[in-house]
């Protein structure tokens, strides 16, 4: 469901950017709840949608995750190499189909049903993307390929088996910080939990 021509009437857009993703700046009116009229101009950024996975070998009690660099933590002040779950942009693909390619070329684990959990909207103030979430299970001796992602794109990714007791210590103490791994991690939490 969208707003309607009674409550948001578009004025104009303006492309800033049109590199890696695209950034434009939208100008337009929005009804308020007291039935007036505002005039807003925001940026939105669209890079696309995305898809993310959490894997747990349920046998070993880990899970998989893995680290990289990140550009915009450096530039924040913050540690750059995130631990995170495997993800990637769809780029018109099925999210569950781009999800398993995405985890044999990061971690270079095949897998196979992967349970939809949610669609997250993750900045919904500037940036149009929503990832889709799924979880799956996977083993840690049954890795058919070489992870590490793709070199060609800048991709250098260290795969992490991490225990469950001790991803769930790194979310308390601040050393998982990615909202999708956040949020994945307690989903897998409740699951255990059997909520």
């Amino acid at each position: 469901m969208t707003a309607d021509a009674g409550t948001f009437r578009p004025v104009g857009e303006e492309v800033l950017s049109a590199a890696w993703g695209r950034l434009t700046r939208y100008t337009y009116d929005l009804r308020l709840r007291d039935g007036t009229w505002q005039r807003q101009v925001r940026e939105v950024y669209d890079r696309g949608h995305g898809a993310a996975a959490l894997l747990y070998d349920e046998a070993a009690d880990t899970v998989l995750l893995i680290r990289q660099f990140r550009l915009p933590m450096q530039i924040s002040g913050q540690d750059p190499y995130l631990i995170e779950v495997p993800a990637g942009l769809l780029e018109g693909a099925d999210p569950a189909e781009r999800m398993r390619s995405e985890l044999m070329e990061e971690t270079g684990y095949e897998v196979g049903p992967l349970r939809h959990v949610s669609d997250l909207i993750m900045s919904p103030g500037s940036v149009s993307e929503y990832v889709a979430c799924f979880t799956g299970r996977y083993r840690r001796e049954a890795q058919a390929g070489e992870g590490g992602g793709a070199a060609d794109e800048g991709e250098d990714i260290e795969v992490l088996h991490v225990p469950f007791g001790a991803a769930m210590e790194m979310v308390r103490d601040g050393r998982i910080r990615d909202a999708k791994t956040v949020m994945l991690l307690q989903h897998l939490a409740l699951e255990r939990a059997g909520a």
